[in-house]
């Protein structure tokens, strides 16, 4: 490309781990702007100079958006073309840009899109589940009870769900889904386009076992999940004769009867405690 038009952001997609995932107008933009915005300058570097590219960079990240986002802005007004990247895919997915793209827009700034690689529809387009519709929701939130609440709100949605997760606390995540929405199909997406690439697919629970043995598990992952069962499938028709099995042997709480057959039937917690505390109420003689 030739000149920039001043005033320029644009938000370049880049790879998500293969340095040849990057398109020809992205390393053209790269290369023509007057100032690359990286989350890590060192990463963005190694991208940049394995295509001989020395535009100059400076870090716009999670720690520094607040105050370095005016002094972006102030460089676009001036007429400067600014790339933003992040460390890999799509800036503003779950990433560092949100703030600085939402500011040149409000100061009726040209912000171009530079589409390329993203986690999420790289692993969705190969996930076999569901794609007519899905819901994106990125990191869930690190605190348990917001997490929970996020969880909770997935029992209902239909929807194919995308997910993020560090591989520190991917093994839990599962483990949280999995009591909560009960057995669902996923499919576990590691280091894609990576020498190491890996594809989990199946219910929560083998995904679970087939990473309960391994000592360490490395490079972020994408967790696609698939939306509750169609209500007209078997397990859903032999639910009330298993609750009312479990009823009459006794032992444990509802709550337990519930978790163990949400598990068992891969069905959400809630529809299952529901179920059974509508049966108990049944079963038990009212007193006038």
């Amino acid at each position: 490309m030739g000149s920039p038009p001043p005033g320029t952001l644009y938000v370049v997609g880049t790879p998500i781990g293969h340095l040849e995932d990057i398109t020809l107008r992205a390393l053209s933009v790269l290369g023509a702007v007057d100032l690359i915005a990286a989350e890590d300058t060192r990463t963005t570097g190694r991208m940049l100079a394995r295509h001989g590219i020395a535009t100059p960079r400076t870090s716009y990240h999670e720690h520094n958006e607040t105050r370095r986002t005016p002094e972006l802005l102030q460089r676009l007004k001036g007429g400067a073309s600014i790339a933003l990247v992040s460390n890999a895919g799509t800036p503003g997915i779950s990433d560092p840009g949100y703030r600085l793209v939402a500011a040149a827009a409000e100061a009726g700034l040209r912000v171009v899109p530079i589409p390329g690689p993203s986690a999420a529809a790289a692993a969705l387009s190969v996930s076999g589940l569901p794609t007519d519709a899905f819901l994106f929701l990125g990191f869930l939130s690190k605190k348990a009870g917001k997490r929970r609440s996020q969880i909770d709100a997935l029992a209902s949605d239909g929807r194919t769900v995308i997910l993020y997760e560090s591989p520190r606390r991917i093994r839990p995540l599962i483990a949280e889904l999995r009591a909560v929405l009960g057995d669902r199909r996923a499919v576990l997406a590691r280091e894609m386009t990576k020498v190491f690439e890996e594809f989990l697919r199946g219910r929560l629970s083998a995904i679970e076992a087939a990473l309960a043995d391994r000592d360490e598990i490395k490079g972020e992952c994408t967790l696609i999940l698939a939306g509750p069962e169609d209500p007209c499938l078997e397990p859903r028709e032999e639910l009330p004769q298993a609750i009312r099995r479990a009823l009459a042997a006794g032992g444990g709480s509802l709550s337990e009867l519930a978790r163990e057959l949400a598990r068992r039937y891969g069905l959400p917690r809630q529809t299952v405690y529901a179920e059974a505390m509508r049966i108990k109420t049944e079963r038990e003689p009212t007193t006038d």
